[in-house]
């Protein structure tokens, strides 16, 4: 990762934080004053931020390191795991979310009339959701520019925020407007809004998974790369298609026939107009180790052997 590029994680990141911050205080304040168990709840969410928030600028600056005799590919998957470690959290606080809300539900269910919350509490939640919106896209906008797992990642811990506050929004709602018996809605939104979590961590998660568990590249990047190799025109054949992703750089590993009758030179020149085409063609940092095998092309001319 080069220097701007760490400098503008750490820049939205650090953005992110701070809003974080201010947003936690004043959302666990409303919760107490206002009377909002589901607010409070909701601040106690934006709390989880801030160690996605630390993760991210720390994961981030250490995936940035140049290769070394312990990491000789670099250190990208410290991204990969920092996001990882996203999706965890993602996960931990919609099983959170999903288990205050049910237990709400089952006492409303019992008979129990749970509290109304103060306008303090709404006003809070709207608050929140403007401003974890405009952090998610902002974020999100930061992450794609500079092809960032972590900080994406990151930006959808926002928006996660931003459907928690819409869930506590609707049932602050309810219960301040539609009687006793509405308050239930408080416990229902943020149920639903807990499943919707888990599928951002999930989504966020599983190609994490699948790099640290060496998962081979999706179909239509290895399909670049064997475009890239046979376009050449002096390659024969390849064989042993080998990839993976490390962090924000990709492996590849792959064998090439070529005509035995090449010159050593031409071999290596051959193989080097390989690697530069198969670069472009993905358009990132490639570790690429090419493999080349003399082929008789014409076999058919070798004399026979006398019995």
């Amino acid at each position: 990762m080069t220097d701007n590029r760490v400098k503008e994680a750490e820049r939205v990141t650090l953005i992110g934080f701070f809003a974080n911050l201010l947003l936690s205080a004043g959302k666990i304040t409303a919760g107490i004053v206002g009377r909002s168990s589901a607010m409070l709840a909701d601040g106690v969410h934006s709390l989880s931020d801030f160690i996605t928030d630390v993760i991210v600028i720390i994961f981030i600056r250490l995936s940035a390191k140049q290769s070394d005799n312990d990491h000789t590919y670099g250190h990208g998957k410290y991204e990969t795991f920092a996001t990882l470690l996203i999706a965890i959290a993602l996960l931990a606080v919609s099983i959170g979310i999903f288990w205050e809300s049910a237990h709400k539900i089952i006492e409303a269910l019992k008979g129990v009339i749970l509290p109304q919350p103060h306008l303090i509490a709404l006003w809070a939640a709207l608050i929140s959701i403007v401003v974890k919106e405009l952090l998610f896209r902002y974020t999100r906008h930061i992450g794609n520019r500079i092809d960032s797992q972590a900080v994406i990642a990151n930006g959808w811990h926002h928006r996660s925020d931003a459907f928690s506050s819409i869930g506590t929004a609707i049932g602050i709602t309810g219960a301040i407007f539609f009687g006793e018996k509405w308050r239930v809605l408080d416990p229902i939104a943020g149920l639903i809004v807990s499943l919707f979590i888990v599928k951002v961590a999930y989504d966020l998660g599983k190609p994490c998974i699948d790099e640290l568990l060496e998962h081979s590249l999706p179909t239509d990047e290895c399909q670049k790369i064997v475009s890239a190799i046979t376009a050449n025109q002096q390659v024969v054949s390849y064989s042993n298609l080998k990839t993976r992703k490390i962090g924000n750089d990709i492996a590849v590993d792959v064998h090439i026939q070529l005509d035995k009758n090449h010159s050593f030179e031409e071999a290596h020149n051959i193989t080097t107009e390989v690697e530069e085409s198969v670069k472009r063609a993905l358009g990132r940092n490639v570790f690429l180790n090419i493999h080349t095998e003399p082929i008789d092309l014409n076999p058919q001319d070798k004399p026979k052997t006398e019995a």
